[in-house]
């Protein structure tokens, strides 16, 4: 019997039977959608709608709450100054920031209105209040009727914020990278402040009765070499306040917590778990070589994982591309794995390429039962 999307991923996320796994993606460069048009994709096929086309379950579009846990309100998003092609913007997070008008990239960050203790007070601490109404969408009680089904189809999942990562983005990885040393009181103090309002929003969203399927956390704090922040600051002011998230959803009994976090996790990956954060995604593979089966065996069913798949492998020959599904596949079979491009497939990756990898997903991970039917060019 067919089972719905929610159904399918609780059950892989908690090694039960299951009709299939899941066939998700994480989504699309944007420069990618219209690369493909050039290779014959068909022009009606948008981000809108390309994950029907695919024939995905229904990529990883969690519904999430709607609600922030974040900076409330947001500043105003404002444009300082016109450079032609590109332009300075100040964002709503409050940091300026270089960005090209036309073509999508990273943004290059200019300056920040996140400085010293003064600026946190007056633009910052103010807006992380978990009472604030603004936070709470007008169609509440709509959405906590749906949140109490316990029969719903799709997944459901609550916001974790950001310990590091959103403190990283206002104030500038070089600032916040000297604050740990210079001003450690204000660093304590402004992590256990985003700490306070994302276990206020968390436990009004939870008070609701609510049935909700995981936690939504992202943090960004890995490159290639390893974490932004060494492991003794990690223990010592962001392990408490997971362990603080953790204890309050799984006393409600949610009991999946995913962090999104990019770049090299092996230093962190064990004080994830050890603090309750008991999912990675999207173990990006890069340079340095993770390996979804090598975390397996070295954290066992405690590591749920999701991603893992090297987007370079899907520029390779098919053969490359067969050989990795395959080589996956016994994870798949054993549950708590969700395998899928190790971030959003950029535009490198050739159109004929990413749907035999498709079609041979749906053919060995998926075993081409209850499958949404899949488009040919």
């Amino acid at each position: 019997m067919a089972m719905t999307n929610r159904e399918r991923f609780n059950a892989t996320m908690h090694y039960q039977p299951r009709d299939r796994s899941p066939i998700y993606d994480f989504g699309f460069w944007d420069q990618t959608i219209p690369a493909w048009h050039e290779q014959g994709l068909p022009k009606h096929v948008t981000d809108q709608n390309i994950n029907a086309f695919f024939g995905m379950d229904s990529g990883l579009d969690w519904v999430h709450t709607g609600v922030g846990a974040g900076l409330a309100p947001a500043f105003e998003t404002v444009v300082l100054e016109d450079r032609g092609d590109q332009e300075i913007v100040q964002q709503s997070d409050g940091a300026r920031v270089l960005r090209n008008k036309y073509t999508a990239s990273i943004p290059q960050h200019m300056g920040h209105l996140l400085t010293d203790r003064a600026s946190w007070e007056k633009h910052y601490k103010p807006r992380l209040d978990p009472t604030t109404p603004g936070r709470y969408p007008a169609d509440w009680d709509a959405r906590v009727k749906n949140w109490r089904d316990p029969n719903r189809p799709n997944v459901v999942a609550l916001p974790g914020g950001s310990l590091y990562g959103w403190l990283r983005e206002w104030m500038g990885l070089e600032a916040i990278s000297y604050l740990v040393y210079d001003d450690p009181a204000l660093f304590e103090e402004m992590v256990t402040t985003v700490a306070d309002c994302i276990i206020g929003v968390l436990t009004r969203l939870l008070e609701t009765g609510g049935h909700f399927d995981g936690v939504s956390i992202w943090e960004d704090m890995c490159y290639r070499a390893g974490p932004l922040l060494s492991p003794r600051h990690f223990k010592q002011y962001l392990t408490p306040h997971y362990r603080r998230i953790s204890d309050l959803v799984r006393a409600h009994g949610v009991d999946v917590l995913w962090v999104d976090c990019d770049g090299n996790i092996d230093d962190l990956l064990p004080l994830w778990l050890d603090a309750g954060i008991n999912c990675m995604f999207p173990v990006e593979v890069g340079v340095w070589g993770a390996d979804p089966v090598k975390y397996r065996k070295q954290y066992g069913k405690e590591l749920l994982i999701m991603g893992g798949f090297s987007k370079l492998t899907l520029t390779e020959s098919k053969e490359a591309i067969k050989k990795e599904v395959h080589r996956l596949a016994p994870l798949v079979e054993e549950g708590g794995f969700i395998g899928f491009c190790d971030h959003r497939v950029p535009p490198t990756v050739p159109l004929e390429n990413y749907m035999f990898y498709l079609k041979t997903v749906r053919e060995v991970w998926g075993k081409g039962v209850n499958l949404a039917p899949m488009e040919e060019l």
